[in-house]
């Protein structure tokens, strides 16, 4: 259900703000909405111009805060839900400076970090360009300092090495060292004299040698030079996990008030964003704020109760909705063992203040279809325990709704007699699937279970014709609540072929023409007619831009879609039927791999992954196609889903 909202404004002097804001609000839960924009009546209202003078302060104290807990995450204390301490309780000001000589710690130690890290990455880039050439068992310091040979490091592509040493073997101007082979290039060295420099870098470039360009920075071979390197960067990380190490000692030296601290900034902050929400307007010589949002209607009377001992406040509730912009926010009030169905409603959308809350008509078809598509007494005792557990332990919304499912799975099992995919353990209280069969005017031969779910099917579209037009109703579209498709003609039009179709079926007398005729035809006059017929119950004029011609051309194809979308709306629900004997026929083959279809002992082994298999695929294709069922059959014609949720400011 919906939870009943009431709009309401608190009006006091401007000094008393945050008196109210702490004494009361803080008590209640209060979407604020934002005053100057919501009472658009009210002359004579300013909004608050000042800047929230602690908004700075607050990163810096979530992540002092982090280090004192020891998570150097920003804001890491308000995730991980460990509870704030604090020494006595510290004014807004001295939070403050507290928080400031956190902050002047932090970024005492950030400056040092920052040389570290720099050094870091040199270090790292040094040792990243050397470690291709370990196989090079010469000083660096020396080839790089030669005088009259020229050399160039880099690497080439693995295919164009062959083309390099057939080359190498006819030029005797150069010197090819090769250092390492990967999946893609060959890491080396070329060496050339000064005086054919430039012809070997032309030839090189030909065949894609990449040059790498080395510092003078190295003392020894290259194995040398990476182990010192190493060395200096693991004493630069050692150095740079010291300076954590000591702004952490620091900083929980004073760690309770530095909790403390940001308690009280975090408070003081979302106070003082409320003021950005209120109006102010002078009365004689003294301001007064105004404060308006939305509580629930319970919440709101006490409120109210609690604002008449206070002699300088006064709480007004504002019922006519010409005198407000916004609309009511939704809050969802369901019993705790349909709420996790919640999910599936906030997946296509929250309704809205006005409209009907679907949650228990979801929990309750949602369970039984999916137990009549997938009946089966031992698997979904499987679901409902396995689902009730992850429940109990990951609070999984999803997992409950399995249980709840498992649950009807396991009573449409003993329905059908079926136990693991063995039907000849427990007799069938109600059908076995494959086997019962009944015969039908017309039709002939159909399996029952098809026949039973598309009669369940026409009375669930019935039934959410009626929701469709008690929500349009509430809305105040009178127009669609009686002129739709889903609305009083089109309930009367499904209403009569369902009635027509159970007499025919049952062999019973069908109604005079004459009924039929005002039964078929008239609702469907009314639909073809819908936007004429509003705009005349809205006191509009009638408005055909396209001629009368075009309007009755138009009416007879939409009326054809209309009937069209009855009939594969309603055959849309064979689907329950056919899963439920797919169910069965899936365990068939099960137990026939496993040698067990006669009643025999059968493969074990191959049994229980056989239902794990099937448990886990078909349970997965069921639980979409009955979510399909609910969004497209049901919600497509009753529901908007275009609330916007109670968000309470604190």
């Amino acid at each position: 259900m919906i939870e009943k909202m009431e709009f309401l404004s608190i009006i006091g002097p401007r000094d008393q703000l945050d008196r109210v804001t702490e004494k009361y609000l803080g008590k209640y839960e209060i979407q604020l909405e934002n005053t100057v924009g919501e009472l658009k009546n009210l002359k004579n209202i300013v909004p608050n111009s000042e800047s929230n003078p602690y908004r700075e302060w607050i990163g810096k104290a979530q992540e002092a805060a982090a280090i004192v807990n020891g998570d150097a995450r920003p804001g890491a204390q308000a995730q991980n839900g460990k509870k704030k301490t604090g020494a006595a309780a510290l004014s807004p000001e001295e939070a403050v400076e507290v928080v400031k000589a956190a902050d002047g710690l932090m970024e005492e130690s950030h400056r040092q970090k920052t040389k570290l890290e720099a050094e870091l990455k040199k270090k790292r880039g040094l040792l990243e360009a050397i470690r291709p050439y370990l196989n090079l068992h010469f000083e660096l310091s020396k080839i790089l300092h030669f005088e009259y040979v020229r050399f160039r490091f880099g690497r080439l592509p693995i295919g164009y090495y062959q083309k390099l040493k057939d080359y190498l073997q006819e030029d005797d101007c150069t010197i090819f060292e090769k250092c390492r082979v990967d999946e893609s290039y060959v890491w080396g060295i070329y060496f050339v004299p000064a005086s054919e420099a430039k012809k070997a870098d032309a030839i090189y470039a030909s065949m894609h040698f990449e040059r790498i360009f080395i510092e003078d920075a190295y003392q020894g071979t290259v194995d040398e030079a990476c182990q010192t390197l190493e060395q200096e960067i693991e004493a630069l990380a050692g150095q740079e996990k010291a300076l954590d190490e000591k702004l952490a000692g620091d900083l929980k030296k004073d760690g309770d008030r530095i909790l403390a601290a940001q308690e009280v900034i975090e408070t003081q902050s979302s106070r003082f964003d409320i003021r950005k929400l209120a109006a102010f307007t002078r009365s004689k010589n003294e301001t007064f704020f105004i404060l308006c949002g939305w509580m629930t209607k319970k919440d709101a009377e006490k409120l109210g109760k609690e604002l008449e001992a206070d002699p300088e406040l006064f709480v007004t509730l504002e019922e006519n909705p010409d005198r407000r912009i916004s609309t009511p926010p939704t809050r969802l009030k369901n019993p705790a063992i349909i709420r996790p169905f919640e999910m599936f409603v906030r997946m296509y959308g929250l309704p809205n203040y006005n409209e009907f809350d679907p949650t228990f008509f979801v929990a309750l078809t949602y369970s039984i279809i999916f137990g009549a598509m997938f009946g089966d007494a031992g698997q979904g005792l499987c679901l409902a325990v396995g689902g009730f557990l992850l429940y109990r332990f990951k609070k999984l919304n999803l997992a409950a709704i399995i249980s709840c499912c498992g649950i009807f799975s396991t009573i449409f099992g003993f329905l059908y007699g079926s136990v693991f995919g063995f039907e000849d353990v427990i007799p069938a209280l109600w059908l076995r699937p494959t086997e019962a069969m009944t015969t039908l005017p017309f039709i002939g031969r159909l399996n029952t279970v098809f026949v039973v779910t598309i009669a369940i099917g026409m009375g669930l579209i019935l039934l959410t014709m009626i929701f469709s037009i008690v929500n349009a109703f509430k809305s105040k579209e009178y127009g669609k609540a009686l002129f739709d498709t889903n609305g009083v003609a089109g309930l009367v039009f499904y209403g009569a072929v369902v009635l027509v179709v159970v007499l025919f079926m049952t062999g019973n007398h069908l109604p005079a023409a004459a009924a039929l005729v005002i039964l078929f035809v008239v609702p469907l006059l009314v639909i073809a007619c819908k936007e004429p017929l509003t705009r005349l119950l809205e006191k509009k004029k009638a408005n055909l831009e396209e001629g009368p011609v075009m309007f009755v051309v138009q009416s007879f194809f939409e009326l054809f879609e209309v009937c069209l979308s009855y009939f594969s709306n309603t055959l849309s629900f064979v689907r329950i039927g056919a899963f439920a004997v797919s169910h069965a026929a899936m365990m068939g083959v099960v137990l026939m791999l496993a040698g067990a279809e006669n009643g025999g002992t059968g493969n074990l082994l191959v049994i229980i992954l056989g239902n794990i298999i099937v448990c886990g695929m078909e349970g997965l294709v069921v639980g979409i196609q009955v979510l399909r069922l609910e969004y497209y059959e049901f919600f497509s014609r009753f529901y908007k889903g275009d609330g916007r949720e109670f968000k309470p400011y604190m």
